[in-house]
Parts: structure tokens; C-alpha cells; sequence
């Protein structure tokens, strides 16, 4: 063997890290590593990745190749392809062990907001706290008007009962996505590139939706209704609703299914109610050629709600450079655009179509002498 042959040999392996983690210095937290580790052939070493504080959510963190001396970096080095960061930890160790000589660079790529602009995710945030604000404001304008009123007539019972049900398994699907530990890391597995789509806003108003919607069955037992009540259809479509979940409630306990797929089935339901809910109120109103009964306000603030809802997505996509969060919760994105398709027709409606005819005051005659 040559004295060059017997040099390649020895020659060390080298694993090499790049950050290209975007406007790390405006981040809220930041990641240390060692900028390079040499190893010798076939041995191993332990590498840990600290960050500067606890994280406020499970961080998953992309390791990929964007440079190796050989054709297949594998013949040189095993690197894991990603590495999980738990909640509240500071830090996490992987293992990586050389098989050959050689040089493989790496780069970082984590999927938490806290790891991006934060001007943007401040702004981002602020956004979500004000269309939480604004949808849930809208739903006490309807109160208001019932209680006014003393009447239901005018809003459809149909609405009712889905949207009863579509908020209850939208806070299904918020509360396990939020709240259960195993659920949000078996979505960051699922999703290495994503970000957990729902925040604290989310839950809290579908909780609070829901006792809305209980308030308005309220209100709609006590009050002057007309002879209206829930159609026959309305009822067999929350049927089939139900009867879907209590069948994916069995299979997820038979591990048929994940439960973070049974999370999903829960957020389709939501959406499907999403779909249908306002085409019965839409054409009680137009079949009454009134909107009387039905809230404008209710409608104004659902449409500031469901714009600034699509606009949070859209700056969390930018900020994270993942689009693909658009769609990745379903039904956020479907919830905002709906509502706002919706309620730009029931605004064409009260302020176009219907519009009140004028209120004529009668003056008594006076006769002259």
C-alpha cells in the first residue's frame, strides 16, 4: 500500500453544520451546535444541538445534506434525518457514526415560528387575536336582536342545529391539536416542514362559539318562533355526521386509525357543516325577500373575521417559507373563505336586495275653517 493510500485512509470524516435559519438575529430563540465534528473511520459521536431557551411547542429539526465528497453521503456518514426538540427542553442529542473518509455538510432547517421573523410573528399574532376578537363579537349581535325582539323569526333553525354541532367538532379537533402532547407530536412527525396550525385563539373561540350557539337554542325555545323547527333533512345530515365520528372513535381505538387522523375526521365535519349551514338561512331569506330576523352586524364581523383569518395564514406561511400551511389546516382555511363567500351574499341581500321599504309616518288631515 502507497504512503498516499495509507493518508487516505486515516483521513478523518467531517460532518460540517450551516444555519439557515432566516433573520436569526430578530429570532426569539436561537440554536448552537458545534460547527464541525471529525470522527474517525467507523466510530461514532454524540452531537447535541442546544437552544438558548425552552421552546414553547415540540420543534422538529431538518437535517439536510446540501454538500458530500461522495456520490451517497450514507457511505460516509449516518446522520438521522431529523432530530425532535421536546416542549420545555434546551436541548437535544442525536448520534452519527463514519463508515469512510469524506466531508458531508449539513444545514438546520426548524419548523417553529420562534425561529422566524418575529416582527412578523408578533404581527401574525396580533392579527389572530383580532379576528378571534371579531368572530366573537359577531355572535352577539343575533342575541341582542332575539332578545329585542322577543323573537327567532327570521333566523333558521337549520343554521342552528349544524352550526351547534360544526363548532363542536371544531373544538375537538383545536383541543387535541393544542392540548395533547402525544397528538401535536405525532402531527410535527407527520408534517416535519409544517407548523401546528391552530393557536390559543382557535381554541378559545370555538369554546366560546359553542356556548354561543347553545345560548341561541336557548333563546330559540323561549322566544316566538312562528311554527318553525328543524327539517327533516337538517336532521339526517347531523345523523350521518355523528354516526361518521362514533365510527372513527372505534376505529382509532382499535388503532385502525391514528388519532391525529381522527382529529382530521373531526375538522372535515366542521368543514362540511361550514359548506351547507348558511344555505338555509340564505334562502329563508330570499324565499321571504327579508332579512329581517337575521343580524347585518352578525354578517359584518363574520366577514372582518374570516379576511383576517386567511391574512394570518398567509403571513405564518411567509414567515415559516411554507406555503403548503395554507391548506394544511383545511378547515381554518375553509372556515375564513366560506364565511366570507357567504357573507358577502347575505350583505348583497340586506343592503341590495331586500332592502327595507320606507317607513311612511301617517299625518292626520287638518280641515280648514
Amino acid at each position: 500500500m502507497s504512503g498516499l493510500d495509507l493518508a487516505k485512509r486515516w483521513l478523518p470524516a467531517q460532518l460540517l453544520f450551516l444555519w439557515m435559519l432566516t433573520n436569526i438575529s430578530e429570532s426569539t430563540v436561537s440554536l448552537s451546535a458545534p460547527d464541525a465534528v471529525t470522527l474517525e473511520e467507523h466510530s461514532k459521536a454524540n452531537i447535541t444541538i442546544t437552544s438558548s431557551s425552552p421552546v414553547n411547542q415540540s420543534v422538529v429539526i431538518q437535517l439536510n445534506v446540501s454538500y458530500t465528497s461522495k456520490e451517497n453521503y450514507s457511505s460516509v456518514i449516518t446522520v438521522p434525518e431529523q432530530v425532535l426538540l421536546p416542549v420545555e427542553a434546551t436541548s437535544v442529542t442525536f448520534n452519527v457514526t463514519s463508515h469512510d473518509v469524506g466531508q458531508v455538510t449539513t444545514y438546520l432547517v426548524s419548523n417553529n415560528t420562534d425561529f422566524s421573523s418575529n416582527a412578523v410573528s408578533i404581527i401574525s399574532q396580533v392579527i389572530g387575536w383580532i379576528y378571534f376578537l371579531a368572530w366573537s363579537v359577531s355572535f352577539y349581535p343575533q342575541v341582542w336582536e332575539n332578545w329585542r325582539r322577543k323573537s327567532v323569526i327570521g333566523l333558521n333553525f337549520d343554521f342552528l342545529a349544524l352550526n351547534l354541532t360544526g363548532f363542536i367538532a371544531y373544538s375537538v379537533f383545536n383541543i387535541g391539536l393544542f392540548w395533547v402532547p402525544y397528538i401535536k407530536e405525532e402531527f410535527l412527525k407527520r408534517n416535519p416542514h409544517g407548523i401546528n396550525p391552530v393557536n390559543a385563539n382557535d381554541v378559545f373561540f370555538s369554546l366560546h362559539a359553542v356556548l354561543l350557539c347553545l345560548i341561541y337554542i336557548i333563546q330559540a325555545a323561549m322566544y316566538e318562533r312562528g311554527g318553525q323547527r328543524v327539517s327533516w333533512m337538517a336532521l339526517f345530515l347531523l345523523i350521518i355526521g355523528w354516526t361518521f365520528a362514533l365510527i372513527s372513535l372505534f376505529l382509532a381505538v382499535a388503532k385502525q386509525i391514528t388519532w391525529l387522523d381522527y382529529l382530521y375526521y373531526f375538522s372535515y365535519i366542521k368543514l362540511a357543516v361550514t359548506l351547507i349551514k348558511y344555505v338555509p338561512q340564505a334562502y329563508m331569506n330570499y324565499r321571504r325577500k327579508s332579512t329581517e330576523g337575521w343580524s347585518i352586524g352578525n354578517v359584518l364581523l363574520d366577514f372582518t373575521g374570516g379576511v383576517l383569518s386567511i391574512l394570518q395564514m398567509i403571513l405564518q406561511s411567509y414567515n415559516n417559507d411554507e406555503w403548503g400551511l395554507v391548506f394544511g389546516d383545511p378547515t381554518k382555511f375553509g372556515l375564513g373563505l366560506f364565511s366570507v363567500v357567504f357573507d358577502i351574499l347575505f350583505i348583497t341581500q340586506h343592503y341590495c336586495l331586500y332592502q327595507k321599504p320606507p317607513q311612511y309616518e301617517v299625518i292626520s288631515e287638518q280641515r280648514e275653517d
